[in-house]
């Protein structure tokens, strides 16, 4: 594989509600008492009081980059109300990230939103842009020094959650996260065709605009570059499969992608690539080497992926915000990570601007509902909170190090 540039970013990706512990303003501390099914977050893995740790772990293995979110639900905890105290905790993060030589990725809005905010409506709600841009103004005053911000992450999962919450309201049906695995095989295949399958284009607009609000915010008011974080699936049409195929991207990706244009660069995050035929998505066929949330061993979706975001963006420059797989196999994490840089690399060197890789995830996290799923690249105790670094991060690490594969 061709070596990397000697400015990429190497490094991994957090998110605040599944590793900072007690994050009880938030609509997702509520969703997870009220649906069935769903574990608890609770301390998670304690970072908020040890995410020094986390940062030289990260950085003793030669990574130079680290992505985590702000809590808007601690920083705003009450409508209008805005908290210095954790303010100041968020800039103790950062300012570690520069004692270790690290570059942070700032994220804004990491799936979870005050609880107030979804009390009145939520994202759909009148003045929803103008109250997330009133966040984002309070909090950039703590981002100096910050290159690389993140308006909102996986937007688009968020329409695609609305849109399903708004069809089972509609049918009288209940919600289920889409980690929550404890389901029959039968069931888990359906709500793969039909929960997360689709988002309402008009729902993606309504995201599109918020972000171009806070995006206004932040480049008057940083020197960040701003863009936000898309989860692609890498979609692939069947026999048959290509109208329908065609229909279900536009939703739940392109006008995502089409809303990327003007900003100063795109978060790709792939996993995993699934086929459409002319009824929708098609299960994954049971396989051994399925990860441990049901999908295919498909390093080869990044690249298809990034390929894909180049085309619609019309060249917006890469960064990939998240890329792993679900395993307790530690091997099969270094070999599909491999691959997938492997891939990126051929992009790269087709032209494509790609300025750096950041890993899901730097821990074992609280995965949306559950605890099964490991991602990460550093185990932690659930009852001690002692990490232990898996030998897939010494391994990114020498990559990064290498800038590159041998």
């Amino acid at each position: 594989m061709s070596t990397f540039p000697t400015d990429f970013l190497w490094g991994a990706a957090t998110a605040g509600h599944q590793i900072e512990g007690n994050n009880v303003n938030s609509d997702w501390w509520t969703r997870e008492q009220t649906s069935p099914g769903m574990a608890l977050s609770l301390d998670a893995c304690d970072s908020y009081h040890r995410y020094r740790e986390d940062i030289a772990l990260l950085a003793g293995v030669g990574l130079n980059a680290y992505r985590f979110s702000l809590e808007w639900s601690r920083i705003e905890p009450l409508q209008g109300h805005f908290s210095n105290a954790e303010l100041a905790h968020y800039r103790r993060v950062i300012e570690c990230c520069f004692e270790h030589g690290v570059t942070p990725v700032v994220t804004m809005q990491h799936f979870t939103a005050p609880q107030w905010f979804a009390d009145r409506g939520g994202w759909s709600a009148d003045g929803a842009a103008e109250l997330f841009a009133a966040y984002v103004d309070r909090a950039s005053s703590i981002l100096d020094g910050v290159e690389w911000v993140v308006t909102m992450n996986e937007p688009n999962m968020q329409a695609a959650i609305m849109t399903a919450m708004r069809r089972m309201a509609e049918s009288g049906g209940g919600w289920q996260s889409p980690t929550v695995d404890d389901r029959t095989d039968e069931e888990r295949q359906r709500s793969s065709r039909e929960f997360l399958a689709y988002a309402d284009p008009e729902i993606g607009r309504m995201f599109v605009g918020i972000h171009h609000a806070a995006r206004t915010v932040l480049k008057a008011k940083t020197s960040a570059k701003v863009g936000w974080t898309i989860a692609a699936q890498a979609l692939t049409a069947a026999p048959g499969g290509e109208q329908k195929l065609a229909e279900m991207r536009y939703g739940k990706e392109d006008v995502f992608w089409e809303g990327s244009r003007g900003d100063d660069w795109v978060g790709v995050q792939a996993y995993s690539s699934q086929q459409v035929d002319a009824q929708g998505l098609v299960p994954h066929p049971i396989a051994p080497d399925n990860t441990l949330v049901g999908t295919a061993y498909r390093p080869d979706a990044l690249a298809m992926a990034v390929r894909h975001a180049h085309e619609v963006t019309r060249g917006v420059p890469i960064m990939i915000t998240e890329n792993g797989i679900a395993t307790a196999d530690d091997e099969q994490r270094i070999r599909y990570t491999a691959e997938a840089l492997a891939g990126l690399a051929e992009t790269m060197n087709d032209g494509i601007t790609v300025h750096g890789y950041l890993h899901w995830s730097l821990l074992d996290n609280f995965e949306w509902g559950h605890w099964e799923p490991t991602f990460g690249l550093i185990a932690v105790d659930r009852e001690t909170f002692v990490r232990t670094p898996k030998p897939s991060l010494a391994w990114l690490g020498a990559v990064a190090t290498n800038q590159g594969l041998s």
